[in-house]
């Protein structure tokens, strides 16, 4: 993976973080302008806020505000996009979109892959550590996230 890649991987994975420590799902997102410039950033903050809608993605893509240059940036996620972001990022014309992991979550890659965006796996240890450890400890709001419904 390239170092800007990478260091838009550090961004998302500082916003999953945070999301985490404020009591919510530890996924988050970062958007890279061509330069390695971070030009937005953002975590699910679905359970801070009450909206189903506000997963990492969406809501960095939000924070991006309105924008003509979608089509040179590269969306970096923490998780494997769920398809709601998926179609965020294919409706925006983002080409490129970095994974942290899809071990613990398989989103719509293929959605992505179909629609000609470059898909980079990074298979980094610790989004894939940070999202079994959450799972593990609430099993249940994994579940609510992911549209499980109850036992």
């Amino acid at each position: 993976m390239e170092r800007t890649d990478q260091a838009a991987l550090d961004a998302a994975l500082e916003e999953a973080i945070a999301g985490r420590d404020g009591g919510g799902i530890p996924i988050g997102s970062a958007l890279m302008a061509p330069d390695g410039t971070i030009v937005a950033r953002g975590h699910n903050l679905r359970v801070q806020t009450g909206d189903p809608t506000a997963h990492a993605e969406t809501v960095c893509i939000r924070n991006a505000g309105r924008r003509r240059d979608w089509h040179t940036l590269t969306l970096a996620s923490t998780l494997s996009p769920c398809a709601m972001c998926t179609g965020t990022a294919v409706l925006h014309r983002i080409p490129r979109v970095i994974i942290g992991e899809h071990e613990t979550f398989m989103g719509r890659e293929d959605w992505l892959t179909a629609e000609g965006v470059e898909v980079i796996l990074a298979n980094d240890p610790r989004c894939i550590e940070l999202m079994r450890t959450f799972i593990a400890e609430r099993p249940d709001l994994w579940d609510e996230d992911i549209g499980v419904p109850p036992a």
